[in-house]
């Protein structure tokens, strides 16, 4: 029985995406516009293109993820180092530049996936508009690595598990012990979109993961809290279930180091 107030955030997640996801024929084309309610770079909704060729299903931001960020002043052509974090966004995800045009192909049986990777990648395109020449060296993401390696803890980045829904999930990090495995996201904020969506990730590939592994599997979420405040509300969810977190802040104390420790 449903009883906590979680489980009926996630219920109306998951009905909210549904609703709020519309197809829209281009007249005159053979492309259909997926509009999507995940929030793009202008507050508009992150809209896909999608067109039947043969037996393959093509896939396009029709250029408007490279486009946004060029209005909003990140350019790419002009940092290298965001061209970096582009590169390994579009290999972790599986898509292609093609100029400026975001791309990949799919089948009938992979849309599913493909279509949840490419919404996945421009969310974290898009944050890049955040990042000025000063900052972009220090995205959270490197801050953990550099953290991991500092602690000596041995990793796996970009870490790809596949869920009991048949989804396949991305994860920032993973740390392998003989019986354990800790599947590991950073969050440069909380919301009620992403936290939802770490959380559904997490309990699809629980029983999946420890199938294949016969590894207890754990998750851990590391927060970005340094200048901000996180709401409660958050890390009550992430508690509920159990899903550990981590507060950056306070990732020194000898409580959360052991967060990081698979036996």
């Amino acid at each position: 029985m449903k009883t906590t107030w979680l489980e009926q955030l996630l219920d109306e997640y998951y009905a909210f995406l549904k609703g709020r996801t519309k197809i829209i024929d281009k007249t005159g084309t053979n492309w259909h516009v997926i509009s999507t309610p995940f929030i793009g770079l202008f507050n508009d909704t992150i809209e896909l293109y999608v067109k039947k060729q043969d037996n393959k299903i093509l896939l396009s931001d029709d250029s408007i993820t490279i486009k946004n960020l060029n209005l909003s002043g990140a350019s790419i052509a002009r940092s290298p180092k965001r061209k970096e974090i582009l590169d390994k966004i579009l290999l972790n995800y599986g898509l292609r530049l093609k100029e400026n045009e975001i791309i990949t192909e799919a089948t009938e049986q992979s849309f599913v996936q493909k279509k949840f990777s490419f919404i996945s990648a421009i969310s974290e395109i898009n944050d890049m508009y955040m990042l000025d020449n000063h900052s972009v060296s220090s995205v959270f993401k490197e801050e953990v690595q550099n953290y991991f390696n500092e602690q000596n803890i041995i990793y796996t980045p970009s870490f790809i598990a596949r869920g009991t829904t048949g989804l396949e999930f991305n994860f920032d990090f993973q740390i392998a012990g003989h019986t354990q495995e800790i599947v590991i996201k950073s969050f440069t904020t909380l919301n009620k979109l992403n936290v939802p969506s770490f959380l559904f990730s997490w309990e699809d590939i629980k029983p999946a993961r420890e199938r294949v592994t016969n590894k207890k599997i754990t998750a851990l979420a590391l927060i970005n809290n340094e200048d901000k405040e996180i709401k409660d509300e958050f890390l009550e969810a992430f508690a509920i279930k159990n899903a550990n977190f981590l507060l950056w802040s306070e990732r020194n104390s000898s409580e959360n180091i052991s967060k990081l420790k698979a036996a």
